[in-house]
């Protein structure tokens, strides 16, 4: 007999998405059950150790390794010529056709390029004697002019980095549509503004840390890494060093934030996995703290110069966008795609400005490479877009929030196509809608009113709006491969039905932090219509999860939670064909309710899924041509991307006696569509915040212009924001569905840290306004606020 189930399987539910769940990991967290990969320590485990050099440009006259390797100790002592012809070149990933790419060799031969370039690898038995051996190694240097700045180093008789990249020119990249010369040419009037998108060093909780395990038995490694992207980890690590891709596991355990910076090809994982092949045991490195503010990428770097043809109105007609990008001494993996693909294509942001014309220079520069972090590229586009609007109103003397409102992409546009490109197109939204939500919770016309009154008393409050909308969930497969992408834009999934009901999905995702356990259990769990406990979600192993392309551009949920959601009607289609052999009825006769399998109208069934998975594994009578199992994987290649958008509001004050900023207040809109889980969603909101307000107002990474040397070398130089200096932040979701996913999701992850800086920035300088200071560069430190007001006063 068929298994009826309980009353409770059969009772009506409350779907789960939607639900504020918690994340699943909290409690084994929180209770210090985590495991990193710095607690990961096999047997006969050795440490490894990084030479760096001192010096921004410098030939290498000689490097001398004896006495280092002469320690006791010390296994081995690596240099460029150690590894020739077993380690290659570290290749970027996306390269934007025309590129010109310098060789990045994983340890310098003859030349090093930045402060923190490598020079030598060494591997002993404890931490203490790797570092202790470093620094028996003896170099001669020959130093040589650096350029730091993004603008001199295209200049005549700037110093070359590379022999192959002219003028330190990588790629110049133009882009934009309509009539730009036509739009200034009937404009009332031309707004020309510079800002700079200040460099930042993504600080992570944890730092980068490898420990490459071998396999001496038959060859394997596995290499334990923080990668958002396991499966690309293993392709570029086995290509790099010669390794079939069948032999590399790689298995991402928790990471104590990603932001960008971990899904990159970095050398210290290739010499770490070389090292352990070559000694036939495990060896670790761990990034010191310092030491990640010249190891790991960093992130923005741009200077703007804009341009803007401008009606009496506010209306915009067209922009002209120079933009500079320095993307650092080498091509790290997506350098030449974020400044050009990713930022200049967004210009126009929120905006009808029927014409761009954009042209980016991505320029090499005597520093540590550049490339994602948190929003790669919608951030500084966003900021071009709104300082935009703020410099349009502050000229005619609008409100801003009107010539927001007079240029706003309108909800019947959608999809729209910004400046007239067949291949760009915003899916969905609804701008005035979010504006509208965000002004009435920040109380803009009531600080307004209050504005006057309170600078009489001495204080000095601003309110800022910004809105943005950005691109995300990264595919097609076709359309990355077009812009000089070496990977493809679908996710995988896997739905592993047990025999007695119990499910695990397999995903290509990986999770830093976001809840994936919680949100794709929740997606699956209502897919399925069973408990969301007998959803179990596996990833971060590549000997586990079938394939995937990992966790980037806020791609988790639009692309691999709608692999999940479509894999899990491939199971529920094989269930139907076999309760509907059960039952003895058609197929298109049986509806699949609350988990069960009925035939509405009839006293047949119910057959429950718990009884239709024993069946598909007992496998006595399934249907002719039906294979035993339950068991499906899917590939979704997204059709198109989703484009989340929103408003965020702040209220700030400036003490114009120090130049300390304080927020009062800050609200923040977001339309990421369909909210899977309201709590995470809200989490997500308030960490990129958290680090918007952190480029705003603090964090900068600072170069001396004639060493070279970087001056925000640890977190002593290099401020980020404190709990106290955050205030209680207020999120709202307005929600428009996306049409290009099953889901009706968008991506939620980096729109904290778009929205963020050019709100900030237009409080602050809100509340300078009645000084005449109307523009200044991120960071907005006490410091420069404080000398920005000085001026003004003399």
């Amino acid at each position: 007999m068929p298994d009826a189930g309980s009353a409770d399987q059969l009772q009506e539910r409350v779907p789960y998405v939607g639900r504020p769940l918690r994340r699943r990991e909290d409690a084994r967290l929180l209770t210090g059950r985590g495991r990193y990969v710095d607690d990961i320590a096999p047997r006969d485990l050795c440490w490894a150790a990084v030479l760096r050099s001192p010096h921004a440009h410098a030939r290498l006259r000689r490097v001398d390794t004896a006495k280092a390797a002469a320690l006791p100790g010390v296994l081995l002592v690596l240099t460029a010529s150690d590894v020739a012809g077993a380690i290659g070149p570290i290749r970027p990933n996306w390269v934007m056709p025309g590129s010109k790419v310098p060789e990045q060799l994983v340890l310098a031969a003859d030349t090093v390029r930045y402060v923190g370039d490598r020079v030598a690898f060494v591997v002993a038995e404890t931490q203490a004697a790797a570092l202790d051996a470093m620094e028996r190694i003896e170099v001669e240097f020959e130093p040589m002019p650096s350029v730091v700045d993004e603008e001199a180093a295209l200049a005549d008789g700037a110093p070359q980095l590379h022999e192959n990249v002219p003028r330190n020119l990588a790629y110049l990249h133009k882009s934009g549509g309509g009539d730009y010369a036509k739009a200034a040419a009937e404009a009332d009037t031309i707004v020309r503004l510079r800002i700079e998108n200040n460099r930042l060093v993504p600080t992570c909780l944890e730092p980068r840390s490898i420990v490459a395990d071998p396999s001496p038995a038959d060859g394997a490694l596995t290499l334990y890494i923080g990668s958002q992207i396991p499966h690309m980890t293993r392709r570029f690590v086995a290509e790099t060093i010669g390794l079939p891709e069948h032999r590399l596991r790689v298995v991402a355990p928790d990471i104590g934030g990603g932001f960008g910076p971990k899904m990159h090809l970095y050398a210290e994982e290739l010499l770490c996995a070389h090292a352990a092949l070559r000694l036939g045991r495990p060896v670790k490195w761990t990034e010191g703290r310092s030491e990640s503010h010249v190891a790991t990428t960093h992130g923005r770097a741009h200077v703007e110069h804009i341009e803007l043809a401008v009606m009496r109105d506010g209306r915009i007609l067209g922009m002209k966008l120079t933009s500079y990008a320095n993307v650092g001494a080498y091509l790290s993996n997506m350098a030449t795609g974020i400044p050009t693909v990713n930022c200049a294509n967004f210009a126009t942001g929120t905006y009808r400005i029927p014409a761009l014309a954009a042209t980016v220079y991505v320029m090499l520069t005597n520093t540590v490479p550049v490339d994602a972090y948190r929003g790669a590229g919608r951030p500084e586009a966003a900021y071009i877009a709104e300082r935009s609007i703020e410099a349009v109103a502050r000229h005619l003397k609008l409100d801003p929030v009107e010539v927001r409102r007079v240029n706003f992409v309108r909800p019947e546009d959608f999809p729209y196509h910004p400046y007239g490109s067949p291949r760009l197109a915003w899916d969905s939204g609804n701008y005035q809608a979010c504006l509208d939500t965000a002004l009435a919770m920040i109380g803009h016309d009531r600080w307004r009113a209050r504005q006057e009154e309170l600078r009489q008393a001495g204080r000095h409050v601003g309110v800022g709006v910004a809105a943005y909308t950005e691109l995300c969930g990264m595919g097609p497969s076709r359309l990355l491969g077009a812009i000089g992408f070496d990977r493809g834009g679908w996710e995988s999934a896997r739905l592993s039905v047990g025999a007695g009901g119990k499910v695990t999905v397999f995903s290509g995702s990986m999770p830093q932090g976001q809840g994936h356990a919680t949100s794709l259990a929740q997606i699956a769990a209502d897919a399925l219509q069973l408990p969301i406990d007998d959803i179990d979600v596996v990833q971060g192993d590549t000997a586990q999860v079938q394939a995937g392309h990992g966790t980037f551009n806020s791609r988790s949920m639009a692309v691999g939670g709608s692999a999940v959601r479509v894999c899990a009607d491939k199971i529920i289609a094989k269930a139907t064909a076999i309760a509907a052999g059960v039952l003895e009825v058609a197929e298109t006769d049986i509806v699949y309710r609350h988990g069960a399998f009925i035939v509405p109208g009839t006293d047949l069934g119910p057959v429950t899924f718990r009884d239709v998975a024993r069946r598909a594994y007992v496998a006595h009578s399934l249907p002719a041509g039906l294979a035993p199992g339950l068991d499906e994987t899917l590939f979704h290649d997204p059709t198109m991307l989703s484009a989340p958008s929103g408003v965020h509001a702040v209220v700030a004050e400036v003490d114009v006696e120090t130049g300390e900023v304080t927020l009062l207040d800050y609200v923040a809109v977001d339309d990421a569509g369909r909210i899977i889980n309201p709590l995470l969603a809200e989490g997500q909101i308030h960490g990129g915040v958290v680090q918007g307000i952190g480029q705003a107002l603090y964090e900068g990474a600072v170069y001396d212009r004639v060493t070279g040397q970087l001056l925000s070398g640890s977190l002593l130089d290099y401020a980020i924001p404190r709990a106290d200096q955050v205030p209680a932040l207020r999120t709202a979701f307005h929600e428009t569905p996306s049409p290009t996913n099953p889901l009706g999701v968008k991506g939620i992850g980096e729109a904290g840290t778009i929205g963020a800086p050019p709100a900030v920035v237009a409080a602050v300088l809100d509340a300078l306004a009645p000084f005449g200071i109307d523009h200044l560069d991120m960071p907005l430190t006490p410091q420069r606020v404080w000398r920005a007001l000085q001026a003004k006063r003399a």
